[in-house]
């Protein structure tokens, strides 16, 4: 069957900029480059506790079924979702299939025509996605600039309009963390609602894990927190966190998740039992906070390196060529470490970006940063 010459063109144009995606396999190297920080997607204690907690219940089951309005809602989903809010010291939370689907059905439904959206530049993809569903007008504002930030809340506090701030824990491509206490006063001087997505945060900052939101304990500041359980939880799905009110309009208007099937029940149980284990992984967490650590001290002579507090370092290698030559010379020495291309970031700001464990240990770091060292 004919494709289309306009689809054709748009894909000789990734290849001419050496930016053409496509699909891979794991060849078991050392790992610089998974969500997984502390290694729960590969936990065979998680594993065999989700199997017996199905069986324990009874739930011999595959899927879902149907929505959770409809078939697919199961008694895993109520326990699941409080024991959520519970850790999070949050009202309510509702599970979504993931932090996508989460992300585009909240922007897509709870702003209203006439309200505005003032969002980080920065911001993940999904947000923007569910930003451009939505009847509300969107401005975006400098990234982690407050000065910016305020003259906006300012010109559109005057129209009256409710204004929802919007920004992320952690931020995927560079690691780095907003002001956000300094977000919290701004939200609540101008009477603004704040949204903060922590998919990058949870399993990695706060005491347990909890992520930047309960570390500064604001908790009780924030009007939804995204929380997305396919990084640092191991596992699949999301949840927003926020009112009673906020769970009910989700369920009854969040398109996302009125209309598409629930996750299966061993999914949910894998949920639960991921949060429970995160309850007692303190060990792993202290480890991982240790690594970064380790990291940057290793890597500050390095031209380009991205400092910060997270999981995720970024080495800025200018050029889609330049930086996949790289990483494919480290992948051909045994470590994992992918390049970000043009124009998932803009021209120019390409880069390594290097997803620290809490199994990695302090040799592999050191070795990985000493090959690096030959290249940049």
């Amino acid at each position: 069957m004919k494709f289309p010459k306009s689809l054709q063109n748009k894909l000789y144009v990734r290849e001419e900029n050496n930016a053409l995606r496509s699909l891979t396999t794991s060849q078991n190297l050392m790992d610089f480059a998974t969500n997984d920080y502390l290694g729960f997607s590969k936990n065979e204690e998680i594993f065999n506790k989700v199997h017996q907690l199905l069986l324990n219940k009874k739930i011999i089951q595959n899927g879902a079924t149907g929505s959770r309005l409809l078939t697919g809602n199961h008694e895993l989903f109520q326990e699941t979702e409080s024991f959520i809010a519970q850790f999070h010291q949050s009202d309510c939370a509702l599970l979504f299939n993931s932090g996508y689907d989460a992300n585009v059905g909240f922007f897509s439904a709870v702003p209203q025509r006439n309200d505005i959206i003032l969002y980080d530049e920065l911001c993940h993809a999904s947000i923007r996605d569910g930003i451009q569903l939505s009847l509300a007008k969107s401005y975006k504002f400098l990234h982690n600039d407050l000065t910016d930030l305020e003259t906006l809340l300012l010109k559109f506090k005057l129209e009256g309009n409710q204004i929802y701030i919007v920004t992320e824990s952690v931020f995927s491509m560079d690691g780095d963390s907003p002001d956000l206490e300094n977000i919290v006063t701004l939200s609540e001087k101008h009477n603004a609602l704040l949204v903060v997505d922590e998919a990058h945060a949870l399993a990695v900052l706060g005491n347990n894990g909890e992520g930047l939101v309960q570390e500064l304990q604001l908790q009780d500041k924030i009007f939804a927190r995204v929380m997305t359980f396919g990084k640092g939880l191991g596992c699949h799905g999301a949840a927003i966190l926020g009112s009673i009110q906020l769970k009910q309009y989700l369920i009854n208007f969040c398109r996302s998740f009125i209309y598409t099937t629930a996750l299966p029940p061993h999914a949910v149980a894998t949920i639960l039992v991921a949060y429970q284990e995160l309850n007692l992984a303190q060990d792993r967490i202290n480890k991982l906070k240790e690594n970064s650590k380790y990291f940057d001290k290793n890597c500050s002579n390095i031209l380009g390196y991205i400092s910060n507090n997270s999981s995720i370092k970024s080495i800025v290698i200018s050029g889609n060529s330049k930086v996949k030559e790289t990483a494919q010379c480290l992948q051909n020495n045994g470590f994992d470490v992918k390049p970000i291309l043009s124009p998932t970031v803009p021209e120019g700001q390409e880069r390594l970006r290097f997803c620290l464990h809490s199994y990695n240990s302090k040799d592999e770091i050191k070795r990985v940063l000493e090959l690096l060292y030959t290249f940049v």
